[in-house]
């Protein structure tokens, strides 16, 4: 006799996404494990007393959704800060930043000098296009540090007190200034040293962690690939699995920074338990196209320079043989033409990339030959569909970059016809897998744009299969973990408005996480 199963979903649209996609009307679950998708009919043959069955009333039922580039601190930063995300004006962020400031925020002392702190502003779209000043963030605290970091994280904006923070000697062109004066504009460098300075210590982590896992839930997240960097994440996220709260799968990649001791401690991709396992090794090459340091072939159409390497190529070769070397995946950031041709040189020169499934991050302006060569070599390309919010006419990538460059950005289509292997991640700009998918159905050209199908598949089995975890993750079949995301609308029939169809659930593990059913 076949055993009951402890979780029934019935009367629902289930998209198993697999190759091909097939559909069911119900599936069933034990043990934390799908033990059967088919017709209603078929899956009742499971049910017994002890079996909680649950009518979706027609809901679309799709595997979990993984987001494959993430920072999941930050997620939780935007919840329980100043989230400056849907700031539509300068004035509008800097009015946030002053509630943040008189209300307090994670252990704030108003009368004290810890930081006020805003994330995720964006200048594009402002009537008066610019970054926010010095001028603009002492007007929030003349006494207290202030940062508003913007939404790509490369770039931030602080106050008087916070440029001081940096010292006498902060890193060298990475502060901008006008007659001599710093402006309050800092990037690359210069943002890693004030954010160290306000860097969250273990139990703040465990809460913006514990808040961004509910953000995920909330948005149909199953599981995340977070990119960690001097934080306590780590720690947080085994703590919460080891307490029974974590309720979401987590892959973490360490920065080159801990490689050394990553390959001490005999780390390995999947080390670990159902929840947190052990990822890639993260880096960077260049920086980014909204802060004109993304590393380009040919000079920015609005300023003057190539960008910048964060990285040095010469280094960025050597690290990728060591991370190789140690038997690890290498998950590289590249965003310009000239940065994604040194990093690609740098992965297919190592024994076996498509076996390591390095990573590159983001990919954002690659040319026809290098696609082909990332399909070639087996090489990951984790993209974000949601950075098309910047490449409509007369939008950011238009002023930095022109038309022609605008139009080769972010070419997901050209991606999966070249056959590379292609995962979704939200690099929180913003979090959420729905608008992604939204942005790849309806990007402004042909070659950025994905059917339904395959954005989904992107966020699924194309991100599991980034983290090795095809077996276990991103299809909805007999086998898989009972990981399932349930919308309220299908998006095939509502290509158009996909950002706009609302998670009624979220299961992890056979249970419900998130639950937004009437």
């Amino acid at each position: 006799m076949t055993e009951a199963a402890d979780l029934i979903l019935t009367n629902a649209e289930v998209h198993t996404l697999t190759d091909p996609d097939r559909t069911a009307e119900a599936v069933a679950v034990r043990d934390g494990e799908v033990v059967r998708v088919d017709s209603e009919y078929e899956v009742a043959f499971l049910e017994d007393v002890g079996t909680t069955v649950v009518d979706l009333d027609g809901a679309v039922v799709l595997p979990g959704f993984v987001d494959a580039h993430t920072h999941m601190e930050q997620v939780g930063k935007y919840r329980l800060h100043a989230d400056l995300s849907g700031a539509e004006s300068r004035d509008e962020a800097i009015e946030r930043l002053v509630a943040t400031a008189r209300d307090g925020a994670v252990d704030a002392d108003p009368a004290g000098d810890d930081w006020v702190l805003g994330f995720g502003y964006d200048e594009s779209d402002w009537p008066d296009d610019g970054y926010l000043t010095r001028e603009e963030l002492d007007a929030v605290s003349e006494e207290r540090p202030v940062a508003a970091v913007r939404v790509d994280m490369h770039t931030a904006s602080l106050n008087a007190p916070a440029l001081e923070r940096l010292g006498d000697d902060p890193p060298e062109g990475d502060v901008e200034t006008a007659d001599g004066r710093p402006t309050g504009v800092v990037v690359e460098d210069a943002v890693e040293a004030a954010r160290e300075d306000f860097a969250a210590g273990p139990e703040e982590t465990r809460e913006l962690i514990a808040a961004a896992r509910d953000r995920a839930h909330e948005l149909g997240v199953t599981g995340v690939h977070d990119m960690v960097r001097d934080s306590h994440a780590p720690r947080a996220y085994r703590e919460l699995a080891l307490d029974g709260d974590l309720h979401l799968r987590v892959r973490i990649n360490y920065w080159s920074d801990h490689l050394d001791a990553v390959r001490e401690t005999g780390l390995r991709p999947n080390h670990g338990s159902e929840m947190v396992r052990v990822g890639g090794i993260k880096s960077f090459s260049d920086g980014s196209v909204g802060g004109r340091t993304a590393k380009l072939f040919e000079p920015y159409e609005d300023g003057d320079g190539t960008g910048k390497w964060v990285v040095d190529p010469e280094e960025l070769r050597a690290l990728a043989k060591d991370v190789d070397d140690a038997d690890l995946q290498a998950t590289v950031h590249a965003i310009g033409d000239g940065a994604i041709e040194e990093t690609l040189s740098a992965l297919e020169a190592t024994d076996d990339p498509e076996a390591a499934r390095h990573r590159i991050e983001h990919v954002e302006l690659a040319t026809d030959e290098q696609i082909e060569r990332i399909a070639e070599a087996g090489i990951v390309a984790s993209m974000q569909p949601n950075f098309h919010r910047w490449a409509d006419e007369d939008g950011l990538y238009d002023r930095r970059l022109g038309r022609e460059r605008r139009e080769r950005s972010n070419r997901l289509g050209r991606v999966v016809e070249a056959g590379a292997r292609l995962a979704f991640g939200s690099d929180v700009m913003p979090f959420g897998p729905l608008e992604g998918v939204h942005r790849a159905v309806n990007a402004p050209t042909e070659p950025q744009r994905l059917s339904v199908t395959d954005a989904l598949r992107a966020y699924t089995s194309g991100a599991a299969y980034a983290g090795f975890d095809e077996d276990r993750l991103g299809t909805v079949e007999v086998g898989t973990a009972a990981d399932f995301t349930v919308l309220d609308a299908s998006p095939w029939e509502n290509e158009g408005a996909i950002r706009d169809i609302g998670v009624l659930a979220t299961v992890v593990d056979g249970e419900f996480v998130y639950d937004d059913r009437e």
